[in-house]
């Protein structure tokens, strides 16, 4: 269960897509439920096969109240729940569940437990924690982190939780070919101002005199009016540049940018474990993120240079990925494949969960 079962949940919506997969392998019966968007007929062909229940939203949507959830949670005759993401109501139905049953809840916060989180608008979190936060996750029997920068975020929030640490699943790695790849730098997700998108904008004017000619930096993502309308803002300074944003891409869409990227980039704030850098991985890109995104195997293994997050880290780190040799990217490629193959491989992480779940029932 998560709020919004669609592109609207940016991230949390590839992992349940992921996570729903991955249960199906394993033998269990996945139902996805959530609350009803008008993206989610959009996005229904992306978990096609499996049940998919949604409940009308009242209110404001930024609470994800749906009172229809309890009904919903109540007819799928659950063995577990999975809740993926927190800050709303539908934590509240899970809690209530979890104790109107008395079976497990698994709790994944997808990194919404970071301080830079934590810190935003703190006080509607504090009120959340009170009013339904807390009590929700005394109830939960496991706490699922991504990495283990979040199971110490957990631990700081709910010292008594029980946490598992599992990654995200990559997707299949696809064979291609590095031979079309321009110098064209992709950014790919949410529009959101803790995705750093203005400081990658002037960091890319900045360098855009010690990158090649025809370099370009691509940005394709979603996000709601305000993050949009930041993005806008930002673009005229880059007037000439060689800065494209061209709106949301899915399927073949995602898949023709990969083709021609060189490199994903990411300088962001605050990250669970990122999709679009495994998704990036799966293809051979390597990756100019932060640290933020908590994927050290990336800089370890070589298949991410850290760009950090301030505009002349940033600068930096595009100069230094845009003069690399090609023998050079290439071994970053390989690198890249080796991890979505390897640890972050989805058979990999379907042992895990496998594993934690079996705990529990």
């Amino acid at each position: 269960m998560s709020s919004w079962v669609s592109r609207r949940n940016g991230g949390v919506f590839e992992a349940v897509v992921a996570q729903a997969d991955i249960l199906h392998s394993l033998g269990a019966v996945p139902v996805v439920l959530g609350i009803e968007d008008e993206a989610a007929a959009q996005d229904g062909w992306r978990i096609e096969g499996i049940e998919r229940q949604l409940a009308k939203p009242h209110g404001p949507a930024a609470i994800a109240y749906a009172p229809e959830l309890r009904s919903l949670l109540d007819a799928a005759q659950l063995d577990l729940l999975h809740l993926h993401g927190i800050w709303q109501y539908p934590v509240k139905a899970a809690g209530d569940w979890a104790q109107r049953t008395g079976k497990p809840l698994v709790v994944s916060p997808h990194g919404m437990l970071a301080p830079w989180i934590t810190s935003r608008n703190a006080w509607k979190k504090n009120i959340a924690r009170a009013l339904w936060e807390q009590g929700a996750w005394r109830k939960a029997s496991l706490f699922h982190a991504l990495t283990q920068a979040e199971t110490a975020d957990i631990a700081r929030e709910v010292p008594a939780a029980s946490t598992v640490s599992i990654p995200n699943a990559a997707p299949p790695a696809r064979m291609s070919s590095a031979a079309s790849r321009g110098p064209v730098a992709l950014y790919l997700g949410r529009i959101h101002e803790k995705k750093n998108l203005g400081g990658l904008i002037a960091a890319w004017v900045k360098a855009r005199d010690r990158l090649p000619p025809e370099a370009s930096l691509v940005i394709a993502g979603w996000g709601d009016n305000a993050g949009i309308a930041a993005l806008e803002q930002a673009l005229p300074g880059a007037a000439g540049a060689g800065v494209e944003f061209v709106g949301t891409a899915f399927g073949s869409q995602k898949a023709a940018l990969f083709d021609l990227a060189r490199f994903l980039v990411l300088p962001s704030h605050s990250e669970g474990l990122p999709m679009a850098v495994l998704e990036a991985w799966a293809e051979g890109i390597p990756a100019l993120m932060s640290s933020n995104c908590n994927l050290p195997e990336g800089f370890a293994s070589g298949a991410a240079i850290d760009c950090g997050t301030s505009v002349d880290d940033i600068t930096a780190a595009l100069v230094d990925g845009f003069t690399l040799s090609d023998e050079a990217w290439k071994r970053m490629s390989s690198a890249a494949k080796s991890l979505a193959l390897g640890p972050f491989s989805r058979d990999a992480v379907a042992q895990r969960w496998e594993a934690a779940y079996a705990g529990l029932l």
